[in-house]
């Protein structure tokens, strides 16, 4: 049988079929087409729940805000923000997506290296909790636009150099996120020289999909040797588990860990803010595709109907997944290259993966794309991008619509 330990928890197999959230993944399939972006909706649910859980029975004064980079999408912010969980938003689009989907503003917090007066006017406007200065353009930002007295943290870079992908490490010497050590002294008391800002705390993050406790531990004690504030943003990044192989610590090995480091480092008095997000969402979610064609040519390729236009996080990061074919549970494996029908050299979903027995029309399940997937997605070849389905009871609902060739067409102002 199939490992399915990176699927929802929800997952069972039904004979030749997969279910997901009580849906049979074959008529999923048949009545939303493929490639398709599926959720199980209690998982997210769930995991919302636990984030919750683990933070607050550690510190009271918790706030958990979903990192909305990881999905970007009204329809999962709503199933989140239903859970009490705030935002944590990236310029004026992503904060205007919270808002539509209901969240409040008072649990809404927005960093970003380069925010625009744009960005700024955003924020101030819906009255967000707090706005994170990333440098002193950010002050000066908020020193000509504020109109009223705003709450904001300063983002530190810590100096840790976390052991993940390079292009998902944030928080070391050459970063550009933040303010270094060394500068955070004249920050604050630039920003204490503006009468609109409120200085409140500090913020940090250190990068993405780290799987190793003690760098979140290290960011936290490297924070002590800054002046004492009473709120304190302790960023996300927790990873998660692609392929079987992976470890990845549980939320509440995390929460122990991070409250405890915080309570050692910066005092038990005090507002503590995460902002989860790869690890609220990846596991719920999967990414439904066909297989087109099946060739030899040096290597076995098995080519679905999607690819680098729905998952840039092998190209992007070299991630490795671990594909199944729906149904052939007891068919002989070979080796091959899951490889995507763009043109372009790099669309490949995961090489070198076990697949058992693929042929043209088969299922095949990508566990673990409920993050950055969909961010990401794009219109290589001028390809559709995906629907996202939740799954829920047995019943299945579109929560974003699969894109069409007329949107494709809308902003060509020459089209016809």
């Amino acid at each position: 049988m199939p490992d399915l330990s990176l699927l929802p928890e929800s997952a069972t197999v039904v004979g030749e079929d997969l279910r997901i959230g009580g849906c049979l993944l074959s008529e999923v399939a048949e009545q939303f087409g493929t490639p398709a972006y599926v959720f199980d909706e209690q998982a997210l649910r769930d995991r919302a729940a636990a984030y919750q859980k683990a933070m607050t029975s550690r510190h009271r004064d918790s706030r958990v805000c979903f990192a909305v980079k990881a999905y970007p999408s009204v329809s999962m912010i709503r199933i989140l923000a239903a859970q009490g969980v705030g935002c944590d938003v990236v310029g004026a689009g992503e904060l205007m997506l919270a808002l539509a989907a209901g969240a409040d503003p008072a649990t809404i917090v927005m960093h970003g290296n380069a925010k625009s007066d744009d960005d700024i006017k955003a924020a101030l406007d819906a009255r967000i909790a707090y706005i994170v200065v990333d440098g002193f353009d950010d002050i000066d930002r908020i020193e000509r636009l504020a109109q009223r007295r705003t709450p904001v943290l300063l983002r530190v870079s810590p100096g840790v150099d976390s052991a993940t992908h390079a292009a998902l490490a944030t928080g070391g010497k050459q970063s550009k996120f933040g303010v270094p050590v060394e500068q955070v002294a004249q920050a604050i008391n630039r920003m204490r020289a503006v009468a609109a800002i409120d200085v409140r705390g500090l913020h940090m993050h250190i990068g993405s999909q780290i799987l190793s406790i003690d760098q979140f531990e290290a960011a936290v004690e490297a924070m002590s040797s800054l002046e004492r504030f009473e709120v304190y943003d302790l960023g996300g990044g927790l990873g998660v588990r692609y392929v079987p192989e992976d470890v990845a610590p549980s939320v509440d090995e995390y929460a122990e860990r991070l409250v405890g480091a915080a309570h050692k480092h910066l005092g038990e008095d005090i507002e503590l803010l995460v902002e989860p997000g790869r690890s609220m969402v990846a596991r719920a979610g999967l990414t439904l595709y066909r297989v087109v064609t099946v060739k030899r040519s040096g290597r076995l390729h098995v080519a679905v109907d999607g690819g680098m236009g729905d998952n840039l996080e092998h190209s992007l990061y070299g991630q490795r997944f671990s594909p199944l074919v729906v149904g052939r549970w007891a068919a002989q494996h070979v080796m091959a290259d899951l490889v995507g029908r763009h043109c372009e050299s790099g669309d490949v979903i995961t090489p070198d993966v076990q697949l058992a027995d693929p042929r043209i029309g088969d299922l095949v399940v990508v566990p673990a794309t409920g993050a950055y997937c969909f961010t990401m997605s794009n219109n290589y070849n001028a390809a559709l991008r995906p629907p996202v389905i939740y799954c829920a009871n047995g019943a299945a609902r579109v929560g974003v619509r699969r894109e069409t060739f007329e949107d494709l067409l809308a902003r060509e102002i020459s089209a016809p």
